[in-house]
Order: C-alpha cells, then structure tokens, then sequence
C-alpha cells in the first residue's frame, strides 16, 4: 500500500458581522448617523457595499469615492461616533441561523475555529454573549493587527491562534473583502449569502469562491 502524508484536520475562520451575526443593517444605520453627524448625506447603498473593511479603509474608500476631505482626528470621531450609534442598537443584533449550532458542534468535534473580524474590540466582543460563547473564545479584532481586510493579516493572525497553517484553513465570510483576504492568506474562501450582499457582490462573490 502506497505510504501517503495524512491531511490535517481543518480549521475555520469565520468573519463575524453578516456571517455569524445578523448585524449588517444595524452597522449601517450606525455608519449613516455618524456621518450625517459630520454633514456628510451618503445613500445607505454606498454605505452598505463597503461593510466588510475596517473602520478606517471604509472612511478612506468612500472619501475617496466622494471627492470629501477630512482630517485624522475628524476620522478617528467618525469612527469613535459610528461605534456609539452600534451601541445603541446592539440589542436587535441576533445570531444568524444555525450559528450557535456551528460553532458547538465543531468545539465537541475538536475542529480549530477562530473568529477574525475587521471590527474592533469595543463593538466586536459584545457579539460573544450573543453567541454563548465564553469571553476566552478565540478571535482577532482590528486592534490586533496591522492591516484589515482585503489584506490578509486578520486570517493569518486567526490561523496562528488556533496553531494552523494558513493554506489548511477554510475562510468563511459575507463579503467579497473576505475572501480577497482569504486568498491572499493563501486559505481557501467560502462565501455565505447572509449578509444582506445584492446580485452584483453576489456574481462578484461567485468568481472568487474557489479561490486559494
């Protein structure tokens, strides 16, 4: 019989918002009431295409797109801002169905998953009791590393917690941003259709999903 290298047991990195937890909508309302605050009047569209980026690549991309020039410190309170507004809302967020089940069923089967999400701390950490899931529980927020999503460092940094090989891990997420990230972590992306993402994302989404 042919002597062969056995494969690794997986893992899994999951994204949190839209993936795990039903909380796109309520990140876009906070995200709108922040920058109505600045006098800045974007369409919920724009706003709700980039969910996915961090903080601060979702400022800089739709100044960008806007032609809007604001200072470091006016962004930081926009972003300061954007958080409050979440806050007051966190408690329509609900887990997405059949998440909690998920997540159970891989922890009784000893399958490695970590949650890595482009949010921060302050807002991300509140979805932990939503989910039932202990304050140790892995995950990676967007203090943590150096770069957000599309760049892969939340994935790589989720892999090295729960002690795999990044190209062993299976990436899964809402958001094209996900899986451009997932592939450049050189993991293999799965994209869910949960977070509110309209037909172009999803044609966009379907050209990468197989994607290492």
């Amino acid at each position: 019989m042919t002597d062969y290298p056995q494969a690794p047991t997986p893992a899994f990195l999951f994204d949190l918002d839209g993936t795990l937890i039903d909380s796109v909508y309520q990140h876009v309302i906070a995200w709108r009431q922040a920058l109505s605050g600045m006098g800045i009047d974007l369409s919920v569209w724009r706003i709700h295409r980039r969910i996915g980026m961090s903080g601060g690549l979702f400022v800089s991309a739709l100044l960008r797109e806007t032609g809007l020039k604001l200072t470091r410190e006016q962004i930081n309170e926009l972003q300061t801002t954007h958080a409050d507004a979440y806050e007051q809302q966190v408690s329509s967020v609900r887990p997405l169905p059949g998440a909690c089940e998920l997540l159970s069923e891989l922890t009784s089967r000893g399958v490695p998953w970590a949650i890595a999400t482009s949010g921060y701390a302050r807002t991300a950490r509140l979805a932990l009791g939503m989910l039932g899931l202990p304050e140790d529980t892995p995950m990676v927020t967007r203090d943590l590393v150096r770069r957000a999503k599309p760049d892969p460092d939340l994935f790589l940094a989720g892999a090295a917690v729960v002690g795999v090989d990044p190209r062993h891990a299976m990436v899964v997420g809402d958001s094209v941003w996900d899986l451009l990230a997932a592939r450049r972590a050189g993991a293999l992306g799965i994209g869910l259709q949960s977070g509110g993402v309209w037909q172009g994302r999803t044609r966009t989404r379907g050209g990468v999903q197989g994607l290492r």
